[in-house]
């Protein structure tokens, strides 16, 4: 056994599994994709345990069945879901299907999924390449639905600043199965210039999952930027997206995504931005930049970490994800 475990074990053994504040949300290792950096889906379950998170969202750090066999004990013992993060199959899904057996395995509960790493704007500057990505898309997903039906463990794709809400929920309603439906990233869809809650409310009835996250907002010369900030601190109504959820979905589990980053340039002020969106209008882009304006004069400057340390970064991350725990269970009851 290597160091590393050898402590996490003893501070476990020697820490109350209940020694801090408990909430039912869980933790995305997107949260920690600036400075700390957890690989070890073992290590990340003890330290979301920790904080005081109730679950796990992460890639599985290993097939082995031992491995997939310790995981499930401690997160059972810990009263702790598992999501898995999947990538969608290849033409040959054998290696798709491994992996969902491996989360089924390990306890998960849902595999989150999504279609594109980047951003729409971003990588596609023709309608033509982004049409075929869309096809490859759906593909990938018409491999994936027969094995996640036969393993009976659900599929969650995430609206990862590709898909519009309508898109997205059109894509799942067509396929109209128990076993396929969203990771509902609330903040996400701002960029696409979806009026928040209208996407979440969009696409709560095929949420699975979740990135549960508050935004703000601030205009610049190309268009707006953008930054997850902690719960409570920005635009979402997340009240009201936690209802539109549990209203459908009641046992959807609320997984945080608080990253600390610097904002998000969205340019939907250039050519580029709008070569994808054949369908979006001046309306979209009114509204969305009305909504700037207004969150903008709610905080005056959107959170940059330039100037940090590593060591002040590792620890700004932490405060922040401690800061949304603390909200959740003590705003939003969970």
């Amino acid at each position: 056994m290597m160091r590393r475990e050898l402590l996490i074990g003893a501070a476990a053994a020697a820490t109350p599994v209940f020694a801090v504040p408990r909430t039912s949300m869980g933790i995305a290792t997107t949260s920690l994709m600036t400075a700390r950096r957890m690989h070890d889906t073992y290590d990340f379950l003890e330290y979301c345990s920790a904080l005081g998170a109730g679950g796990i969202q992460a890639s599985l750090a290993s097939l082995d069945a031992a491995y997939l066999k310790k995981l499930r004990a401690r997160s059972g013992e810990l009263g702790m879901y598992i999501e898995v993060m999947i990538d969608l199959p290849k033409e040959d899904a054998s290696a798709f299907e491994r992996g969902v057996q491996a989360a089924k395995d390990a306890g998960a509960v849902c595999l989150r999924t999504g279609c594109l790493g980047g951003r729409r704007y971003e990588d596609f500057s023709n309608l033509a390449d982004w049409q075929a990505f869309v096809a490859r898309s759906k593909a990938a997903i018409d491999r994936a639905l027969p094995i996640v039906t036969r393993l009976q463990i659900p599929l969650a794709v995430e609206n990862h600043k590709d898909w519009t809400a309508q898109e997205l929920a059109g894509l799942i309603k067509e396929r109209s199965s128990e076993y396929l439906g969203v990771c509902l990233d609330t903040g996400n869809n701002i960029a696409l210039l979806d009026d928040p809650m209208e996407a979440i409310e969009t696409l709560a009835p095929y949420t699975l999952a979740t990135h549960f996250k508050d935004m703000a907002l601030e205009p610049y010369a190309d268009g707006f930027r953008m930054s997850e900030v902690p719960l409570g601190e920005g635009i979402v109504d997340l009240k009201r997206a936690m209802t539109a959820i549990q209203r459908s979905h009641p046992k959807t589990r609320f997984t945080l995504e608080m990253i600390t980053r610097n904002p998000l340039d969205v340019p939907c002020l250039t050519d580029k931005y709008w070569a994808t969106f054949p369908d979006r209008n001046g309306r979209c882009l009114a509204d969305t930049l009305r909504l700037v304006r207004d969150a903008a004069a709610r905080l005056q400057h959107l959170p940059r970490v330039d100037a940090e340390s590593r060591q002040g970064l590792v620890q700004l991350e932490e405060d922040n994800i401690k800061q949304c725990l603390h909200y959740a269970r003590t705003q939003m009851g969970l």
